[in-house]
């Protein structure tokens, strides 16, 4: 009975985890009507927290203090644009699989066999998801000048630095 509560909990744990590289994943390429009208916001951003271990260097924050150029700012958006549509299909596989994982559990009763195989299916497509992050990432860095690049890893070393006094500030609350 533990191992059954163990595997549910880990089960959700692992959902809530590629629920959120999901969100993030459709966020970066989520537009208003509002950032289409407003010039001096980019209309690349997503959202600004530390994805995927890049301190949030996707979310926008990062690169808006790098004074892009109209064409880096251009080729920012369409490798977003790119990302987007390329991994549309998987994103669609992931959604599926976690909606087969949840019918597996409800009812009242759990399948713990076919739970660990959705479980397994989902595992390797998140891990091309994540390889194509990675990708995007480093197609993103190719597009700055080096002076941007040394901006950009010293932003990163606040971030961590104000991450971890917030972190520590935490702990010693509780």
């Amino acid at each position: 009975m533990k191992n059954l509560v163990r595997f549910k909990t880990l089960a959700i744990a692992s959902l809530s985890a590629i629920a959120l590289t999901a969100s993030i994943a459709l966020a970066q390429t989520t537009q208003t009507d509002q950032n289409k009208d407003q010039s001096a916001r980019p209309q690349w951003q997503g959202r600004g927290r530390g994805q995927h271990g890049w301190g949030g260097m996707r979310g926008g924050a990062f690169f808006r203090n790098l004074n892009l150029t109209d064409d880096q700012k251009t080729k920012l958006r369409q490798l977003h644009e790119s990302f987007a549509s390329s991994n549309k299909p998987l994103l669609g596989q992931l959604r599926a699989k976690r909606q087969e994982l949840r019918q597996a559990s409800e009812g009242g009763s759990f399948n713990e066999a076919l739970a660990t195989q959705k479980l397994t299916e989902m595992a390797s497509l998140e891990a091309k998801l994540m390889g194509e992050n990675f990708k995007l990432h480093q197609d993103m860095l190719a597009i700055l000048t080096p002076e941007q690049k040394a901006q950009l890893e010293q932003q990163k070393a606040q971030f961590k630095t104000r991450r971890g006094e917030r972190r520590d500030g935490q702990r010693n609350q509780q």
